[in-house]
């Protein structure tokens, strides 16, 4: 006689429902303990639970650019801004158009309202444009110029430091002989076809010449106007560093302020944009080991790259300043690199960085300039009130909801409801500690259709539970025993259960993709609660359910178990007598 063989499991049998137990607990300890080692301890609430900030824009049209507010430009701003407030971290902000040229934008509580104003209402056009000449904004005092701060390198290119000493001397002009020097270099940079000036060495050579007529070249009216602009640009008003690039084109010289790397304003001239923002594909803040600093790396698209190319090939053939490009943001410029060999793959912006102005601006230059230019009309604080009232009446709603079906599970399935309350349980814990986790990880926020949601996700839950329940119930009623019987109407429930989830997460999914604002909260946590009831119930349910199949009250049919033979209207098995009987009474079939 053959010997039976060892290790074969009933069709669709669990044999050894702890390991899954054991893994479900290790991972439910293991998200709690994240939990409470991250200091989120509760779930992060949206602005209408918890309160927070509503910015209110209103756009206006550059005189300068080809734009105009049109619902065109305002939809592709708001989705620029959506997608900055969520680089942030905030998954939950509601940001729309109101009227013809209004945003609105509401952003959850928690979030730093100086930097939020920043992302939303900073334009972020950006300019790569050749220096023509530089000096500082305020007065300099004698010898005082000599000191300022060296002119920061482009990525990939090492700092020229062999300066010498004579051209320090140059430096240490008197005021009046600098301005005339700068009128010069300026003069000459706009004329020549391409930069290739020496200025400052043969114009400072000869300070005092500057008050004679004969020593400044005739210039054009419109070279005149930009000298005499630069001349009296005070970088220190911010109302003159507004105004400076107001009604510019890109392809005009223009003039521009920025900080060098000591904090001090300069003034600069700055030639025609060479590269913009839509020739960057990527940036991100990043910190230099190297250097101790922080930078935002930039990396271009392959236009772009052949155009960075040929400027830097251009500008490393010249002599300072005109060998350096400024990069210019929203008219205002941020660095000013010299360049000395010829780039093309990425570049950086360098300057007085913290970790959260160099986040801030990879993630702006990430995600576009917004076509139009906005002002901030309001900034106004969002009570939680009305938020709170519906919060509770939802509670109370979802409490009589849960109640309800309690009480039917336990009428109707008596002590099978103790495994489904116990399956409830653990997916409310995981649940809560899974969207406690996703706060401060992905910024997700729990709204008032989010809460809507997890209410929906109980009915589901149960739904599984009940489906299984009856397909034991129906293996009960064709004769089997209880063991057997939860063995073989696993296979048949667990394809109804993730059929039944599919089609739940599948629309959770598609309302996510379609939708904005709230109602993809609503979406998120029906799709999330939805994979939780995949995992509870094949990790959880399914092995509990065997375990107390072992034991006596289930085991033997007690009449409170819910798994009566006589109340489910079982029968004798018959399967052996049809077997031997060829006909077949019609009144048995």
């Amino acid at each position: 006689m053959a010997a039976p063989k060892k290790g074969r499991r009933p069709a669709g049998g669990q044999g050894r429902p702890g390991r899954a137990l054991a893994l479900i607990l290790i991972a439910m300890v293991a998200l709690t303990g994240g939990m409470f080692w991250s200091g989120h301890t509760t779930p992060r609430l949206g602005i209408d639970l918890a309160g927070g900030t509503s910015i209110t824009l209103k756009a206006k049209a550059d005189p300068g650019k080809e734009s105009a507010v049109n619902e065109t430009n305002m939809n592709t701003a708001v989705g620029i801004i959506e997608r900055r407030v969520n680089g942030l971290g905030v998954s939950e902000a509601e940001v729309q158009t109101q009227g013809l040229e209004n945003i609105i934008v509401n952003i959850p509580k928690g979030v730093d309202e100086k930097q939020a104003r920043e992302q939303v209402g900073t334009t972020a056009q950006l300019y790569f444009r050749p220096v023509l000449t530089y000096a500082p904004s305020e007065q300099p005092a004698p010898n005082a110029s000599s000191s300022a701060s060296p002119k920061p390198t482009a990525s990939g290119a090492t700092a020229d430091k062999g300066k010498d000493d004579g051209k320090k001397d140059e430096k240490s002009a008197t005021p009046s002989s600098s301005a005339s020097t700068q009128g010069r270099a300026v003069s000459e940079a706009l004329k020549a076809p391409s930069p290739t000036p020496t200025p400052s060495g043969s114009a400072s050579s000869k300070p005092k010449t500057s008050a004679s007529p004969e020593a400044t070249p005739s210039v054009d009216p419109a070279t005149a106007a930009l000298q005499k602009k630069f001349e009296t640009l005070n970088c220190l008003d911010p109302k003159q560093r507004a105004a400076a690039g107001e009604g510019v084109l890109p392809t005009d010289t223009t003039v521009a302020c920025g900080k060098n790397s000591a904090g001090q304003w300069e003034k600069y001239i700055l030639g025609p944009a060479e590269v913009d923002g839509k020739d960057v594909d990527d940036a991100k803040g990043v910190f230099d080991q190297q250097r101790g600093m922080w930078i935002v790396n930039m990396d271009f698209t392959s236009s772009g790259s052949k155009k960075f190319q040929k400027i830097t090939g251009k500008l490393s053939q010249q002599q300072e300043p005109q060998n350096q490009f400024a990069i210019v943001l929203d008219g205002e410029v941020v660095s000013a690199p010299s360049v000395r060999q010829t780039l093309s793959a990425s570049a950086e912006i360098s300057g007085s960085f913290t970790q959260k102005s160099a986040q801030d601006l990879g993630n702006i230059l990430s995600y576009g300039a917004l076509p139009l230019s906005f002002d901030t009309q309001s900034v106004t604080t969002v009570t939680a009130a009305l938020g709170g009232e519906q919060l509770e009446a939802g509670l109370i709603a979802g409490a009589i909801g849960l109640a309800l079906v309690v009480l039917y599970l336990v009428v109707y399935y008596r002590g099978l409801s103790l495994i489904a309350l116990l399956s409830l349980l653990v997916s409310a814990i995981l649940t809560y500690v899974i969207m406690a986790l996703l706060g401060p990880a992905i910024g997700f926020a729990l709204n008032l259709p989010a809460v809507c949601g997890a209410i929906v996700a109980i009915g589901i839950t149960a739904d599984s539970f009940i489906v299984y329940f009856e397909r034991i119930r129906d293996e009960i009623r064709e004769g089997r025993t209880l063991r057997p019987a939860v063995e073989r109407a696993w296979p048949r429930a667990r394809r109804t259960i993730l059929v039944s989830d599919f089609v739940s997460f599948l629309a959770a999914a598609v309302l996510f993709v379609v939708t904005v604002g709230k109602v993809q909260g609503f979406a998120f946590t029906l799709g999330l609660t939805t994979l939780l009831d995949v995992v509870v119930v094949f990790l959880f349910t399914k092995p509990v359910m065997t375990l107390l199949a072992r034991t006596k009250f289930f085991g033997n049919g007690h009449a409170w178990s819910g798994l009566d033979p006589k109340r489910l209207g079982a029968k004798p098995p018959l399967r052996r007598a049809r077997r031997a009987s060829a006909p077949i009474d019609p009144k048995e079939a």
